[in-house]
């Protein structure tokens, strides 16, 4: 299966394939795209089977479409399995090319495996239903089971109705156009740079409090704790405490630990953004940037649902060997969802480039599509961080909150330098294999040498 995946992608030129290698009128058609996610937050893989009909002629180009897409989605989300949407309304008996049904089944059986999650087959008419029974053929046993026949009822046990078009009962506006590709559904959050303000009175006392923090962090702790005494001795206690949590919290999440190792940045968190939940009380995460090149990298960052988040800051630039923290926060009372994305875009600046606001956005304009790298995260609730148990205990014998912090330094600290041993491992079986091809080769020369002595 490997030697077969290999020469695929080795005769369709699967690496240099873009748009400029799709005729336009096939991207324009919409046969194919990628747009909205399932409710277990898999993106949906849409084939619009009314669009297609069975031609020799245009035959290659189409499954050149599908390697593009499905190429460009694997490099984009690392091995999340995709959710691939059969739209069969409307379709006619010109529509039903098995060679380009059995083909959409090798991607996923042979040329990227374990990339379906499910194939939802919508509105199938009874015309194709001998079709499909021979399609089953070619499917195993767990691969049949991930075929889902469905109607307008049913589609919505596994789309929910935003992601959903109105001929399925859904509500979703999309409407397919090109240019440019659909998938890049990333728009700018809510709040940009500078302090995030409150929009909302209903928003929690955790966020005021913690907002109230880093507009204080540029003031030492002494003369914080100095300022708060000469007002009220009493109360500068139970606030200093207050403020000493919610450091500990955001200091907490400042070592993730996995990490993205780009070109330009190395980004922290590596693949997802972990958000508590309401009754965790840590809606905020921390996403850690680091420049990692010789001049100054401008970033920002972008999401798929701007409603729901404020991100602080979210266009601003990094220093040389610097880092920058960038606080992610749900808006008001919305709630995290798993079908939410975040995209980080960086690009190297000049030396001479300034950084203001004007600077940013006049760079961002004129810098080259091929100079920006680009970063997915997804996004993640943990209802709970501690077990019904393990809080009871903490009310009765009254545990403070830097032995659970202390705990987790440690923690992160074993696993990174567990990290470093496997590194440290991978490198000495390096050498030895090395070594061992050097042995080798050496011995072949001295039997060589004698042989030719001898003889």
């Amino acid at each position: 299966m490997l030697d077969e995946s290999f020469q695929w992608r080795k005769e369709i030129s699967v690496n240099d394939l873009n748009e400029s290698s799709i005729p336009r009128w096939l991207l324009e058609m919409g046969l194919i795209y990628l747009h909205g996610y399932d409710k277990e937050g898999n993106k949906l893989f849409w084939i619009r089977v009314k669009y297609h009909t069975k031609d020799q002629k245009t035959v290659s180009d189409k499954k050149k479409l599908i390697a593009f897409w499905l190429e460009r989605y694997a490099k984009r989300e690392n091995g999340k399995p995709v959710t691939v949407m059969f739209d069969l309304s409307e379709t006619g008996i010109n529509s039903i090319d098995m060679d380009f049904v059995r083909f959409i089944i090798n991607c996923f059986k042979v040329y990227y495996p374990k990339y379906l999650s499910k194939m939802v087959i919508f509105d199938m008419p009874w015309l194709m239903n001998a079709a499909f029974k021979i399609v089953k053929t070619w499917l195993g046993p767990e691969a049949v089971s991930l075929l889902k026949f469905t109607s307008k009822n049913e589609v919505q046990d596994y789309v929910s109705v935003e992601y959903l078009p109105p001929h399925m009962g859904g509500t979703d506006p999309f409407k397919y156009s090109y240019p440019p590709l659909v998938d890049d559904d990333f728009q700018t959050p809510l709040c940009e740079n500078g302090p995030i303000t409150s929009e909302d009175e209903t928003s929690s006392k955790e966020d005021i409090e913690s907002d109230g923090k880093e507009t204080l962090e540029t003031i030492s702790n002494e003369e914080q704790t100095a300022l708060l005494k000469k007002t009220n001795p009493t109360e500068s206690t139970s606030k200093a405490e207050e403020n000493e949590k919610v450091d500990s919290k955001i200091k907490a999440f400042k070592k993730p630990l996995s990490v993205f190792k780009g070109p330009l940045l190395h980004i922290s968190p590596a693949e997802e953004l972990y958000f508590g939940s309401t009754e965790s009380g840590e809606k905020k995460t921390l996403i850690v940037l680091t420049n990692v090149t010789k001049n100054i990298v401008a970033f920002k960052v972008r999401t798929t649902a701007p409603e729901k988040y404020r991100v602080k800051p979210s266009n601003s630039s990094c220093d040389p060997g610097a880092s920058v923290d960038i606080i992610v926060s749900p808006h008001g009372g919305l709630t995290v969802s798993a079908q939410d994305r975040f995209l980080i875009m960086a690009a190297e600046m000049e030396q001479s480039s300034g950084t203001g606001p004007a600077e940013l956005t006049q760079f961002w304009k004129e810098v080259p599509r091929n100079k920006v790298m680009e970063h997915r995260l997804r996004c993640h609730t943990v209802e709970n961080s501690k077990p019904n148990t393990l809080t009871l205990k903490d009310n009765a014998f009254n545990v403070s909150d830097k032995i659970s912090e202390d705990i987790y330094l440690q923690l992160s600290r074993l696993l990174e330098s567990n990290r470093k041993l496997e590194d440290q491992v991978q490198r000495c079986i390096w050498f030895q294999q090395l070594l061992l091809s050097l042995t080798m080769l050496l011995l072949a020369f001295v039997i060589s040498f004698f042989y030719l002595l001898y003889s």
